[in-house]
């Protein structure tokens, strides 16, 4: 069984890792080629600007919660093929050379680096997974994924905000304006951080040109639909000890098909 397990995750995960990096190395190309890999993904890879310590440490953090999701429900988070095999093998690229034009900007090379870096992961969570007894995985969900949680939550959000200040004025005050927003309304800093991040260095470099004038209107749009959808409206108008109108309770019920 341990080989079976093994065999099939080294096989699996390399095929993960191999398109997981040529896709998030060919985002980078747009819109000359289309990548594969999620907006998330290139905003983060782009926040750790270059440096192996920072795109290891980053999916570290992730790697535990994935880690501790694996034991305990003997499941993946997503985080898996989104942040920790990407920036892994960003990082194992970067050590010696950190031209991102041959590194993380070049899809064969982030391919076999990702693809090797996807079937030790994958082989890891699977084969502790599968080794822990169910009395330790009971142990697992009340201490690890609390522990995990703390981190992603917490932590990160904060080293983020740090490393927008650190950018620069312009990113340091979207990314504040926007982390703000994104704790609010959807309980963790780091999505509003990253785009805060992007936006700040996108206007640094190119002005309020076209292309910044669309993503800003974009990410505006983001965060109004993703606060309606979530009832942060009605969440807010209540916060105030006020009464909600009965036609936007309508409305949010129509929506919700109640």
């Amino acid at each position: 069984m341990f080989m079976i397990i093994l065999i099939k995750s080294l096989i699996i995960g390399g095929l993960v890792g191999v398109g997981v990096g040529a896709g998030a190395a060919r985002m980078f190309h747009a819109p000359d080629s289309q990548g594969m890999g999620a907006f998330r993904t290139l905003g983060e890879l782009n926040a750790c600007e270059g440096d192996p310590a920072s795109h290891f440490s980053f999916g570290l953090g992730f790697f535990f919660n994935a880690w501790a999701s694996s034991v305990a429900a003997g499941a993946f988070t997503q985080d898996v093929d989104h942040r920790i095999i990407p920036n892994w093998g960003a990082a194992a690229l970067m050590i010696k050379n950190r031209r991102l034009g041959e590194t993380l900007h070049d899809p064969r090379r982030m391919a076999f680096a990702c693809g090797a870096i996807g079937a030790i992961v994958v082989a890891f969570l699977n084969l502790t997974a599968s080794s822990v007894p169910e009395a330790l995985q009971v142990t697992a969900v009340k201490v690890l994924v609390p522990a995990a949680n703390l981190l992603v939550n917490t932590v990160m959000p904060v080293i983020f905000w740090l490393a927008a200040i650190d950018a620069g004025k312009r990113s340091g005050f979207w990314a504040t304006v926007f982390g703000g927003a994104a704790q609010l309304i959807m309980g963790n800093a780091v999505p509003g951080l990253v785009l805060g991040i992007l936006i700040g260095k996108g206007v640094e470099e190119s002005g309020w040109n076209h292309v910044t004038k669309v993503m800003m209107a974009a990410i505006v749009a983001l965060f109004i639909l993703s606060g309606f959808f979530r009832g942060f409206d009605m969440q807010m108008i209540q916060s105030f000890h006020l009464s909600v109108p009965d036609w936007l309770e309508a409305i949010h019920s129509s929506l919700s098909g109640k």
